[in-house]
């Protein structure tokens, strides 16, 4: 078979973009859990230490999961448009099931250099993993695009629920329940001397992967591209508006209520600093609201600015982890640089090998670092992307 003779894949460069924006957002976030000095003793979140800066430096990273996500539900309906569905459904399934395998084996390690695998980290690609099989079920099924997208309003918008009896009992709601909604960083022992960290549960991600793949509808090639851009912005207004609504009222829809601060700006960033671990309504609102403006915006958006973008949209996965892997590998070149020892690579507050609890940058170190990320990714992402566009093989479909 003459793989090189394969004809171009046709991607949709709006979807691309926004991807590709937040996939080098989100490594902010990463380079700052490794890089800054108070990242491992302390939150940027947390109003009675953080500065602004430090703040929104977190904050904007808050768009990443969600985008990517949504944008996975949605790549998911376009590449079933020229399947059969129990041929799209037998490739989110397998697909599921190999992300699962790759958070375990491979980004556990990466996150901790750990080879004796004492600490497996359950983070978004577990997520999106368990999302991405629930999707292929549902399309097995013989559910349709629209009850798929009422299956994730009802997930997106009620999950909150479940707070309640979380509080009830004190957070002591079992393995399953953690598993699936609580998370916060629930830690369970699975084996002696090894431990499963639970960053992301994974029932609100489904509900955001489900409204995705409804979503893919207004971009197939038959929808008209007016009318998709009206909706698009459409939707967007309306979830600000929900999430100013929701924040306002302080009732539902997020566990952290906001309220007055030091002073009015602080106050402001008690209002923007809704629950990640689970995702809540008004995180969620909060974040896909300017992400379906943005998607709007980018329709006719074509120059060198978004041609550098979509270079990393094109490729999230292989970026996601060759981005990781890098972080990490200069965070051990730096451990060995400022003169740390053996006694300091295991520290006592992360299970990050080679990141000393006393290690780190200011936030302008963090920035120079993930610029320099950036950079060295950039000509790996884009001979990996021009790869994927002239050839066929099988595995280029998971990864």
């Amino acid at each position: 078979m003459n793989f090189l003779a394969a004809a171009p894949k046709k991607r949709i460069n709006s979807i691309d973009l926004l991807r590709g924006i937040i996939m080098v957002i989100m490594a902010i976030d990463h380079v700052r859990d490794f890089f800054h000095i108070t990242a491992s003793t302390d939150s940027p979140t947390n109003l009675l230490t953080t500065t602004p800066q430090l703040f929104f430096t977190r904050w904007i990273t808050h768009f990443c999961a969600p985008v990517f996500v949504l944008l996975a539900g949605t790549s998911a309906y376009l590449s079933g448009i020229k399947k059969t569905s129990d041929q799209l459904s037998s490739f989110l399934i397998k697909r599921g099931f190999w992300l699962i395998l790759i958070e375990v084996f491979v980004m556990s390690f990466i996150f901790t250099f750990n080879p004796f695998y004492n600490v497996i980290i359950f983070q978004v690609i577990w997520a999106t993993a368990i999302s991405m099989i629930l999707l292929g079920f549902a399309i097995r099924l013989g559910v349709s695009a629209h009850w798929i997208l009422m299956i994730g309003l009802i997930i997106v918008c009620c999950h909150d629920l479940l707070d309640y009896p979380e509080a009830l009992r004190n957070g002591k709601v079992g393995f399953f329940w953690t598993l699936a909604h609580q998370a916060r960083f629930a830690v369970y022992t699975i084996y002696p001397k090894h431990i499963l960290v639970i960053l992301y549960p994974f029932l609100p991600w489904v509900g955001v992967m489900f409204c995705g793949y409804a979503l893919g509808q207004l971009f197939n090639p038959a929808f008209d591209a007016v009318r998709r851009k009206k909706l698009l912005m459409g939707i967007g207004f309306l979830m600000i508006v929900i999430f100013l609504v929701l924040r306002l009222f302080n009732q539902y829809g997020d566990p952290s209520q906001w309220s007055k601060q030091r002073d009015g700006l602080f106050t402001f960033l008690s209002f923007l600093n809704v629950n990640k671990y689970p995702p809540s309504l008004m995180y969620l609102t909060m974040t896909l609201g300017p992400s379906f403006i943005l998607l709007a915006y980018f329709e006719n958006i074509q120059n060198k600015v978004s041609d550098f973008f979509i270079v990393y949209g094109r490729v999230p996965f292989f970026y996601y982890i060759l981005h990781f892997f890098l972080v990490h590998l200069m965070c051990l070149f730096f451990f060995f640089i400022e003169g740390y020892g053996k006694s300091d690579i295991v520290p006592k507050t992360t299970p990050f090998l080679f990141r000393p609890d006393n290690f780190g940058f200011s936030l302008w170190g963090v920035y120079a670092v993930w610029l320099f990320i950036i950079v060295v990714l950039y000509p790996l992402c884009k001979k990996y992307g021009e790869y994927k566009k002239t050839h066929r093989q099988w595995w280029l479909s998971y990864l």
